[in-house]
């Protein structure tokens, strides 16, 4: 049945995965896959072909995923926060020949925008709508699927930011996404009958990842559609949950309720969004629960690294870590000279090992950019390192993490140059306290016009939420006759931090109702 259906062998009868009040078996999910698998292959996919998830968490999402393990399908997870054109985006650069779609979700009927696009995409050949997101896809009585999938295949790729504007899919085989998983599984302490919280989406490559951890060591996952802090409390209670995967700030939300019972959780991992680490480590252990840092991206999955568990809160808090998988090699060099720093000194990180991508989708250039000479991952990171464990600083560029998601300001500012006022477009970042990075925005307009002439603040706001995913669209948009810049060597380079420094005064002031409603 394929390499990833291993971690489904063994104790049939166990819930694997409890969605919208329903539970399916270990069993009936690699049955599902089978069975999905057998009329993909009817449709026409194949070995090599890339097949499109714009699913929200649920049995689909997984059926979907372990039939195209059975087939060597390529997966292309979608955000279900993405508008048209960035769905029309992964759709282009995955060259997907299909995509599983739901009627709706939420508010928005997701295949109607599908069918919307399908004739400016060639490659994409069939639209397979999947009607109620809460149950597996029904599929036709097909003849059975021949198992042509291989370890050596590609089985997914993530969306990682990218210098262009547009994120890049970074690619990984079946093998490396099923050794991870049984890594993070071990080094998690996931064992049969535990029970993962997945308030993380499945498309993403955190919650994918801790998802099918659990799995591989016989733990079901009790998946919620979106993060909802009271949700999450009552299902930790009612489900018995023993290990939660997630950002500090949704783990602040869940530990400011009263009225929880915790008594069954163990363990969980946390990334640093709003700078909240230690205060939920300290809370966490105060409650009986551990919880710990970590370190991972779309090129080398998350949960690479968790920190010790027997260390105080103040070192688990840490991002970074000990490696999950003790084929994981980490260095730091230094970012110009690309010489390998001592311990203790910050410069760029750089990995080795099996949960190294395999390359960027159909983008050889960025792939062979990604590696240095002699064939270490550059993360793009500031890090440090000692012996047994490394830490993240920042990120060495200007990228954001908005709302948990890491974002090029690039792709922001190529959104609002999309507007015919635009001319020009800087967007810096502004780390509030609980809260993480906000987006501000400066834009320029064309030559021979002041910036009064450019749209006021409200149109261009509406303009990038008609475009973009909410969490990209900046919180203020500020029209500025001209980009602080200075001239060097190498030509005029602005200089993003006099506008930084400008978006800390402007968010220091009160911000204006009608601005903060449209944010």
């Amino acid at each position: 049945a394929g390499l990833l259906a291993s971690l489904l062998q063994g104790g049939d009868e166990a819930p694997a995965l409890i969605a919208a009040g329903r539970s399916a078996s270990r069993a009936q999910l690699r049955e599902q896959g089978d069975a999905l698998a057998a009329h993909l292959q009817a449709l026409g996919l194949r070995l090599g072909d890339a097949l499109a998830i714009w699913l929200p968490n649920g049995f689909g999402w997984l059926q979907a995923l372990f039939a195209a393990a059975r087939l060597g399908v390529l997966v292309v997870p979608i955000s279900t926060r993405y508008k048209p054109p960035e769905v029309r985006h992964l759709l282009e650069v995955s060259h997907a020949r299909a995509i599983i779609v739901p009627r709706r979700f939420l508010d928005t009927d997701l295949s109607a925008i599908v069918r919307e696009l399908q004739p400016g995409l060639a490659q994409l050949r069939w639209i397979i709508e999947h009607e109620e997101a809460e149950h597996f896809l029904p599929c036709p009585a097909d003849a059975p699927a021949v198992a042509s999938g291989t370890g050596e295949d590609l089985l997914a790729c993530f969306s990682t930011s990218g210098t262009t504007g547009h994120p890049k899919l970074a690619t990984h085989g079946q093998a490396s996404i099923v050794r991870h998983s049984q890594q993070v599984a071990r080094a998690f302490d996931l064992r049969q009958g535990d029970a993962l919280l997945l308030i993380l989406p499945m498309f993403g490559v955190f919650g994918f990842i801790a998802m099918l951890a659990a799995l591989s060591a016989g733990a079901r996952v009790v998946a919620l559609p979106v993060f909802d802090a009271r949700q999450a409390a009552d299902a930790v209670a009612e489900q018995r949950v023993t290990h939660v995967v997630g950002a500090d700030s949704m783990f602040a939300a869940m530990l400011d309720l009263e009225g929880t019972d915790f008594s069954s959780w163990r363990r969980g991992v946390m990334a640093d969004f709003v700078g909240l680490p230690l205060e939920v480590a300290q809370r966490g252990e105060a409650r009986g629960i551990l919880f710990s840092g970590t370190y991972g991206s779309s090129e080398c999955y998350s949960l690479m690294s968790f920190q010790d568990w027997s260390a105080p809160a103040q070192q688990r808090a840490q991002a970074g870590g000990y490696p999950v998988d003790p084929l994981i090699e980490y260095r730091v060099v230094d970012p110009d000279s690309g010489a390998v720093l001592a311990h203790g000194e910050a410069g760029e990180l750089q990995f080795r090992g099996p949960n190294v991508l395999a390359g960027y989708l159909n983008n050889p250039q960025a792939s062979a950019k990604a590696f240095s000479a002699d064939g270490w991952f550059r993360s793009g990171d500031l890090g440090w390192s000692e012996a047994g464990r490394y830490g993240y600083l920042a990120r060495l560029g200007d990228s954001l993490r908005l709302r948990g998601y890491l974002v090029n300001p690039a792709e922001i500012e190529s959104c609002l140059m999309t507007h015919p006022g635009v001319a020009g477009a800087q967007v810096v970042g502004v780390r509030r306290p609980g809260e993480g990075d906000v987006a501000v925005a400066y834009v320029i307009a064309h030559a021979g016009t002041q910036a009064p002439a450019l749209p006021d603040e409200a149109e261009l706001l509406a303009h990038c939420r008609s475009r973009i995913a909410s969490y990209k669209v900046p919180l203020r948009i500020v029209a500025i006759d001209a980009f602080p810049a200075i001239s060097g060597p190498n030509g005029t380079k602005i200089q993003k931090r006099q506008l930084r420094d400008q978006a800390q005064a402007l968010l220091a002031t009160p911000t204006p109702p009608s601005v903060e409603s449209g944010a």
